[in-house]
């Protein structure tokens, strides 16, 4: 006999859990007090705040494949958790939120912090659920596993009553996961496929989404090479195709740039695979007809219900990324100058004029692109900032990025966090606006606590860049709510354990950098950057000047 605690964290061992993000409650002490006989099984990795919490596990989902665990209590608990349930939606990431809910009997009076999670989290997450019956904990565990990895991966959100978990039951616990073959692409949707490609001439594949292995990007990077066919990545998924493959042409996201712009409206074919049509992606729903593409679409997923669900298809394709891109076969056509072009526009890109700013971002960006290894992860929140580790770090086939697909602020130093947890030996860079910093700033104690220390550069311009961007687009010279006073960074994060610096040039940078990667205790450098350098190619006064020409 085990109680509900029990079982639900042996069931987690048996399906291949490792490590659980949480901020500890009241409401599933019996949670708790079950992981204490999991040490090197299950670790519990102590979070400062549960929205920290959940960027850790929606970050893990994301870098893994496997769901992140998030553990928090009810009410409160569950709401500030809810910034990371909408991330790993948005993100397509596997994520298992487990939240404590009031006791069976009290449900529905209003009780002590309680929540109708259902309700809450019903259009947030892809499924709801609470668990009534503790005999129930494996068949729910076991459904809400399978749901968060597969078809568009997602988050699903599991709630506790706490008399439940102190139940007991002679239920088994969970030995693994079901298994779950990817679908395989209908043969003759693949010769229609090759049809619509030997009519093209201009045809561009649009990739990007989770669930992609190694095999199945190398068997996408081969066909692409091989037809000439030029590539470009969705929204903030640049990391899972070979930037320096010489098909890359640029990541369709939010700034897109003009060049991207050119390739996809200039195209007559686009291959979309593994993406959904997000508004950043789409340059806002603008950069291609609706609900019918000028453009032939071919649209590869493996959730029917995202074919259609914006743009209507030439051709849909239902299947697995990996599985679709084995079955993909050699093509020829008139492409080489089309792709040609594309990549000399995305290299062309990469150059930068140098920067009005005490340190200069683009000569920093240069210098990491030198020294960080192949394998770095680089992580970002939500900012003007975050343009440097998305628009000008070409990733390599080994490198990753965690950056938000929903534009949460604060995502980049807990995702850094759980890339670290998940690999201590890895160099882990995240790039934080002086804002962004301090959405989650407190989770440096979670990393000096786990051990997990990454290296943290915060671009400290004393604004919410953003905002200020658009305020001078929209309204120039009426500055209102973006000015921003902030803690010295170097004595915050030296309180925390970190090794810290503030660096006000850009020549002193590269030796700057130099200790922070030699430090075993991680790092934060302050960067002063001027609020002025807001873009690489356009500064505040020139964005105002135009508004007010305008």
């Amino acid at each position: 006999m085990r109680n509900g605690g029990q079982l639900l964290v042996e069931s987690l061992v048996g399906l291949g859990a490792t490590k659980a993000f949480g901020v500890p409650g009241e409401s599933y002490l019996a949670v708790l007090d079950a992981l204490h006989d999991t040490p090197g099984a299950l670790d519990y990795v102590l979070c400062r705040q549960e929205g920290g919490a959940a960027f850790m596990a929606a970050a893990w989902g994301k870098l893994t494949g496997q769901p992140g665990i998030c553990m928090v209590t009810r009410g409160p608990g569950a709401t500030n958790a809810s910034i990371g349930v909408h991330t790993a939606m948005q993100d397509s990431a596997p994520m298992l939120l487990f939240v404590g809910q009031v006791a069976t009997d009290m449900r529905g009076r209003e009780a002590f912090q309680e929540v109708d999670y259902r309700a809450v989290f019903g259009t947030m997450a892809k499924w709801a659920v609470e668990i009534d019956h503790v005999d129930r904990i494996p068949e729910i565990l076991s459904r809400a596993w399978s749901v968060a990895t597969s078809g568009r991966p997602g988050p699903v959100v599991i709630a506790l009553p706490e008399d439940m978990l102190v139940d007991t039951s002679d239920m088994a616990p969970l030995s693994g996961p079901v298994p779950l073959a990817q679908p395989a692409p209908d043969a003759d949707a693949m010769d229609r496929l090759a049809e619509l490609l030997a009519g093209a001439a201009r045809p561009v594949i649009l990739m990007g989404g989770s669930g992609w292995s190694d095999e199945g990007r190398a068997d996408l990077q081969a066909f692409a090479e091989a037809a000439r066919i030029p590539v470009v990545a969705a929204f903030r998924f640049q990391d899972r195709f070979d930037n320096r493959s010489d098909v890359y042409c640029g990541e369709a996201g939010v700034g897109m740039p003009p060049h991207v712009k050119a390739v996809l409206q200039g195209a007559d074919l686009i291959l979309a695979v593994n993406v959904r049509f997000g508004e950043m992606t789409t340059d806002g729903y603008t950069l291609f007809d609706l609900p019918e593409m000028r453009q032939a679409l071919v649209h590869v997923h493996a959730d029917a219900a995202e074919i259609g669900k914006i743009y209507r298809p030439a051709l849909g394709i239902v299947a697995g990324v990996n599985a679709f891109a084995a079955a993909l076969k050699p093509c020829e056509g008139p492409w080489a100058d089309w792709c040609a072009e594309g990549r000399a526009a995305y290299l062309a890109g990469l150059e930068l004029p140098d920067q009005p700013s005490p340190v200069d971002m683009g000569k920093v960006t240069a210098h990491l692109r030198a020294v960080l290894p192949e394998d770095v992860v680089l992580t970002n929140g939500a900012g003007n900032f975050s343009v440097w580790p998305n628009k000008f770090f070409p990733f390599g086939p080994k490198a990753r990025l965690l950056a938000p697909q929903s534009g949460a602020m604060g995502y980049g130093l807990p995702a850094a966090i759980a890339a670290k947890v998940a690999d201590p030996g890895r160099c882990v860079v995240c790039f934080a606006g002086d804002g962004d910093f301090q959405m989650t700033c407190q989770e440096l104690a979670t990393a000096a606590q786990a051990g997990a220390r990454p290296i943290v550069l915060i671009l400290n311009n004393g604004v919410y860049g953003t905002i200020r961007a658009h305020q001078e687009r929209q309204f120039p010279g009426r500055v209102s709510g973006t000015d921003m006073v902030s803690p010295d960074f170097v004595m915050l994060a030296q309180a925390y354990g970190f090794h810290a610096e503030r660096v006000t040039t850009t020549e002193a940078f590269p030796e700057a950098f130099a200790r922070a990667m030699a430090s075993d205790t991680g790092a934060v450098l302050d960067l002063e950057i001027a609020a002025e350098a807001i873009t690489p190619r356009q500064t505040l006064s020139q964005m105002r000047a135009a508004a007010l020409k305008g």
